[in-house]
C-alpha cells in the first residue's frame, strides 16, 4: 500500500502505485468473467447491468495510461476477459445493447480510450469473434442519441478507440459531434455544459479533458481542431488554478462531487496533449499538490481501499440519482500523465508552488487574492491559502440537492458546504451560506423554509461582486449581492415582500466533533463558533430589523468535509414591506480567525 505521492521521480512510481492498489481492490468484487463489477450498494437510476459496467469501465481511466506508460498490474486479464464476456450477448454478464440516452454510452467512452491508449492490453488478448463482438457493441453506440452536452464526447472517444484497433465504422459521425460540441464555446477558454447555466467541474474533467485527448490521439488528424482545444485549455488554466487551495484541495462546488481527484484530471491532460501554458512545473504542483490531498483522507474515503460515494467520508446524502457503487471511480481521469515517459518534462520539472500562494502570515491587502470569473458567474477569492467562491449565476433543478450544490452564496475548501437531511426546520436543512426564509405563522417556530434556487438576472462586477434576484413565492422578490473582502465576504439582501417571513441566514458549518467555542456580541447581533482553530461567524451589518444570533446543530452527515456540524446563523422576522438585510461573514483557519476581533469591512451596496 502506498503511504503518500513523493516528489521527483518518486512521484510517477506512487501514482503507478496508487493506481493499482485502487484496482486491485475491486478485484475481490468482480464477477466469474470480470464484466461486472459492484465494489458495493447504492441504488442508481439506471438497471443494474449499466451499474456494473460502471464499476468495470470506469478504473480503465487509470488503467489504459499505466498501461501505456509501461506500468505493471497483476490483473490485465481480467479486465481483457471481462471486456469479451460484458459484449457478448450469449454471456450471462452481457451489459446489454446500448439505447439513446443510455448510461452505456458513458461508460464506453472508457473503453474506447483504453483501447485507443492500450490495445496490447485490453484488445490484443482477445481472439478474432471476441474482437469482432467487441467492435460491434462499440460501434453500435455512435449512432444513438444523446444529450445535447458533454455526453456527445463518448462516441468521439469510442470512434477513436475503434481506429486504434482497426475496426471499421462510421468517422464522419465523429467530426459533426465535435463540431457540435465546439459550438459550446463561450470564450476565454470556458465551455458550457451544453446550453445550460452550468459552469462546474464539468467544464475541466469532461470538455476540456476529452478534448485534450483528441487532441493528443486525433491531432494529426484534424490538426486546426486540436490546436483550438489546446488553446482553450491554456486559457482556461488561468482561471481554473484558482479553484485551488495552496494544500491542493479543491473547492467542493456543483455536482458529482462523489468523483473526488477527477477535479484535478484537467491539470494531467494538459501535459498529455502537449500543452506547456502554464509551465509544467506549476501543473505538476496542482496535480500532486490534490492527489496527496486526497490520499491523505484514503482511510475514510476508501473502506476496505474500495472508494465510496461520498466525498470526504461516505456520505449517501450527498449522491446525485446517478451515482452506482462504481460511479467514484471516475477519479482515475487524474492518472492520465502515467501514459507519459519518466523522461516527458512534466515528470522531470521541478514542482512549483500555487502561483498565488502567500506567506500564511501575511495579510490580505484590498483587492488581493479575487478573481473574477463572469463565465462562471463566480467572483474566487483567495486568503490565508483557502479558497472561497462566491456564486451568483448557477443553480441545478435536476440533481438531486441541486441547490445546495450551486446555489449557496459561498463554497469552501475549508469548511465545504451541507446537503440538507430532510423538509422541516433549520436543522434538517442545514442552510449554511444560505437566506433561508418561511411565510409559516409569525407566532411560531418555522419549520417550512425556501432558498434561492435559480438566479434570474445574475451578473459580476469587477469589485469582486455577484448579484442575483431571486423569487420564494412570486409576491416576494429578493435580490442579494456578496463581495469579496478578504478573509471576509458581505452580502447585502433587498427583500421586498407582501407577506410576513422568518429569515435565517447561515455562516459556515463547523465541525462540532472538534471542541467548539461559541463567541457573540451582548446584543445577540454577532455570533461565531471555532473549532481546532478554524473560525465561522456573521456580524449583522443592517441598520433595519434587528437580527439575533443562534448556533443550529444540523443533522448529521450534511457537511461534505466534517461529518458533525454547527451552523452559526442569524435570524429575523420581517412584516410586508421592504428591507435590508447586510451582514459580513468570516470563514477562516488559524491563519486568518484572528480577524474576527479586528474591524470589519463597511458594506458596498
Amino acid at each position: 500500500m502506498t503511504t503518500g505521492i513523493g516528489g521527483g521521480a518518486q512521484a510517477r512510481a506512487d501514482l503507478q502505485a496508487y493506481v493499482g492498489e485502487l484496482a486491485q481492490a475491486l478485484v475481490p468484487h468482480a464477477s466469474p468473467g470480470g464484466a461486472r463489477i459492484r465494489p458495493g450498494l447504492n441504488i442508481a437510476h439506471h438497471d443494474d447491468a449499466a451499474a456494473d459496467l460502471e464499476g468495470y469501465a470506469r478504473p480503465l481511466w487509470g488503467l489504459a495510461p499505466l498501461a501505456a506508460g509501461g506500468g505493471d498490474f497483476a490483473h490485465w486479464d481480467l479486465w481483457a476477459r471481462g471486456l469479451a464476456a460484458g459484449t457478448d450477448p450469449a454471456h450471462p454478464e452481457y451489459w446489454g445493447d446500448i439505447g439513446d440516452l443510455d448510461q452505456r454510452q458513458v461508460e464506453t467512452a472508457a473503453i474506447g480510450f483504453a483501447l485507443a491508449l492500450a490495445p496490447e492490453r485490453f484488445w490484443d488478448p482477445l481472439d478474432g469473434k471476441e474482437r469482432d463482438r467487441v467492435g460491434r457493441w462499440l460501434a453500435g453506440s455512435l449512432d444513438r442519441a444523446t444529450p445535447p452536452n458533454n455526453w456527445n464526447f463518448f462516441p468521439v472517444l469510442v470512434s477513436l478507440g475503434l481506429d486504434r484497433v482497426g475496426h471499421a465504422h462510421d468517422r464522419d459521425a465523429r467530426n459533426a459531434r465535435l463540431d457540435t460540441l465546439e459550438s459550446y464555446a463561450l470564450g476565454d477558454g470556458w465551455y458550457g455544459d451544453g446550453a445550460t447555466p452550468q459552469r462546474d467541474y464539468y467544464v475541466p474533467w469532461a470538455m476540456h479533458f476529452y478534448g485534450l485527448v483528441h487532441a493528443a490521439l486525433a491531432g494529426d488528424q484534424d490538426p486546426a481542431r486540436a490546436e483550438r482545444f489546446r488553446q482553450r485549455a491554456a486559457a482556461f488554466a488561468g482561471d481554473f488554478r484558482h479553484w485551488f487551495a495552496d494544500d491542493g484541495s479543491a473547492v467542493p462546488f456543483g455536482r458529482s462531487l462523489t468523483y473526488r481527484f477527477a477535479q484535478g484530471s484537467f491539470w494531467g491532460a494538459l501535459p498529455y496533449a502537449g500543452v506547456d501554458t502554464p509551465s509544467h512545473g506549476e501543473v505538476k504542483g496542482l496535480l500532486l499538490r490534490h492527489l496527496r490531498w486526497w490520499r491523505a483522507r484514503q482511510a475514510d474515503t476508501a473502506t476496505d481501499g474500495v472508494l465510496s460515494i461520498g466525498y470526504a467520508y461516505p456520505q449517501p446524502l450527498m449522491a446525485e440519482q446517478y451515482n452506482s457503487p462504481g460511479s467514484p471511480y471516475w477519479a482515475m481521469k487524474a492518472f492520465l500523465p502515467l501514459a507519459l515517459p519518466a523522461a516527458h518534462p512534466f515528470w522531470t520539472a521541478p514542482e512549483e508552488p500555487h502561483p498565488a500562494a502567500a506567506p500564511a502570515e501575511a495579510a490580505d491587502p484590498p483587492g488581493s487574492g479575487i478573481s473574477v470569473q463572469p463565465h462562471a458567474g463566480a467572483v474566487v477569492m483567495r486568503s490565508g491559502g483557502d479558497v472561497t467562491l462566491l456564486s451568483g449565476l448557477q443553480h441545478g433543478t435536476w440533481p438531486r440537492g441541486g441547490s445546495a450544490k450551486y446555489a449557496k452564496f459561498a463554497y469552501s475548501t475549508r469548511f465545504g458546504f451541507s446537503v440538507p437531511a430532510g423538509e422541516l426546520g433549520l436543522i434538517h436543512g442545514a442552510y449554511d451560506s444560505m437566506l433561508a426564509v418561511s411565510d409559516d405563522d409569525p407566532a411560531a417556530e418555522p419549520v417550512h423554509f425556501r432558498v434561492r434556487e435559480a438566479s434570474e438576472e445574475p451578473r459580476t462586477t469587477d469589485d469582486g461582486t455577484v448579484c442575483a434576484t431571486w423569487h420564494p413565492w412570486p409576491d416576494v422578490e429578493i435580490t442579494t449581492w456578496v463581495t469579496a473582502a478578504a478573509p471576509w465576504h458581505l452580502r447585502t439582501h433587498r427583500i421586498r415582500t407582501a407577506r410576513p417571513l422568518h429569515t435565517a441566514e447561515g455562516g459556515f458549518a463547523v465541525d462540532r466533533d472538534g471542541g467548539l467555542a461559541r463567541r457573540e456580541e451582548a446584543d445577540g447581533s454577532a455570533v461565531a463558533v471555532s473549532a481546532a482553530g478554524d473560525l465561522s461567524g456573521l456580524r449583522d451589518a443592517g441598520d433595519g430589523a434587528a437580527r439575533a444570533g443562534r448556533v443550529i446543530e444540523v443533522l448529521p452527515g450534511t457537511n461534505l468535509l466534517a461529518r458533525r456540524t454547527v451552523l452559526p446563523t442569524l435570524t429575523a422576522q420581517l412584516a410586508p414591506g421592504e428591507h435590508w438585510l447586510r451582514c459580513a461573514v468570516l470563514g477562516a483557519g488559524p491563519a486568518r480567525a484572528a480577524a474576527w476581533d479586528g474591524p470589519v469591512p463597511p458594506p458596498t451596496v
